[in-house]
């Protein structure tokens, strides 16, 4: 599989059109520290997880002036994320530590924010802008089940942290203890998230690029599936790659899924998930049809990619508008289109614009 995954993906520049997309929709806002700031640390010190295993993040640390002065830019940039960015919450938080990534494309920051007074905390990162991680972001935000918080300025991108337990501790270290009905469940949310990557063009989704999130109600626990990383955003020209059910690290989950669940009941599974994209796509097609504006207009990937996914999908649905296409953007958007169509065609409670008026 790792022959389907380029290497190394570039970083692609925040167009102009994108640009005035995040301004208009309050995502693009000034802050008080960069990317390239966190850089200058002095020295760093290897984090390792409760089994003694090298996390590939470094906790760092800076000169003592430059410390206080990163510290409290930091904790303004989490009253911007996360409240209404005044200063009077400041006295209240810490940052207790800022952590160095260095695996993947982002190389991000992990800032561990703690309120000092009930000793509560939360993680947000900082990572360099890619304009495809944006459009990832965006388009979760109005695809799925899930909203997501981010802010853009030059060439840094601010995060909220997503909770849940990474995929392949889920994988390795809870899924044998989950009983028989919970495991449905999980493949039933496996089926749906594949689905839901495949349609929108998410790839690489490896078990340590999302995670699980356990929600009780009643007597169950439900379970979701979430994206946390969205580099690959319509970038790979391999239809594989946007596919978690064919990435080896979801091997087990794969499994898993032939062993519990009909061919009839995934089927429907990814019925529902065509429907519910549809549904979001409808409910937000003002929005969506700005961002995609964007992305028709915008270079995200390079044209033998394109070449390779437009006439992957043109076979596998017949239709000419991913043959027409010329890049990731009128992909995605015929993809989209596409959904959106069969899901009105197919039921008749459906009104249309002609039908009202």
């Amino acid at each position: 599989m790792r022959k389907l995954i380029s290497k190394k993906k570039p970083a692609y520049e925040i167009s102009d059109s994108l640009s005035n997309y995040l301004s208009r929709h309050g995502r693009m806002i000034k802050i008080p520290i960069y990317y390239d700031d966190l850089l200058r640390f002095q020295g760093s010190v290897v984090i390792y997880d409760k089994y003694g295993n090298d996390t590939l993040w470094i906790s760092v640390y800076y000169t003592q002036s430059e410390q206080q002065e990163i510290e409290f830019s930091l904790k303004r940039m989490y009253s911007i994320l996360h409240s209404d960015g005044s200063d009077s919450l400041l006295p209240y938080v810490t940052i207790d530590s800022i952590d160095f990534c260095t695996f993947g494309n982002t190389k991000p920051f992990r800032i561990k924010v703690r309120n000092i007074l009930n000793d509560n905390y939360i993680f947000f990162y900082l990572k360099k802008a890619d304009a495809s991680r944006i459009y990832g972001l965006e388009l979760e935000h109005l695809l799925s089940p899930n909203h997501i918080t981010f802010l853009v300025h030059g060439n840094s991108l601010i995060e909220e942290h997503i909770s849940g337990i990474p995929g392949d501790d889920f994988i390795e270290n809870h899924l044998d203890q989950c009983s028989e009905r919970d495991k449905k469940e999980i493949a039933k949310e496996f089926v749906k998230f594949n689905e839901r990557c495949f349609v929108r063009l998410l790839g690489d989704m490896r078990s340590y690029n999302y995670v699980m999130v356990l929600t009780h109600d009643f007597d169950r626990i439900q379970y979701r599936i979430r994206a946390i990383d969205f580099d690959q955003q319509s970038y790979e020209g391999n239809t594989k790659v946007y596919k978690p059910q064919f990435l080896k690290e979801n091997n087990r989950l794969v499994q898993m899924t032939v062993d519990l669940l009909q061919d009839e009941s995934v089927e429907q599974y990814k019925r529902e998930e065509r429907s519910m994209l549809a549904k979001r796509a409808t409910s937000e097609k003002t929005r969506l049809e700005e961002l995609m504006h964007c992305m028709r207009t915008d270079t995200i990937a390079p044209k033998e990619k394109i070449k390779e996914l437009k006439y992957s999908l043109f076979d596998l649905t017949g239709d000419i508008n991913f043959k027409k296409s010329s890049n990731m953007g009128e992909i995605l958007d015929s993809a989209l289109d596409f959904i959106v169509r069969n899901y009105q065609n197919e039921n008749p409670f459906i009104i249309s614009d002609t039908d009202v008026s």
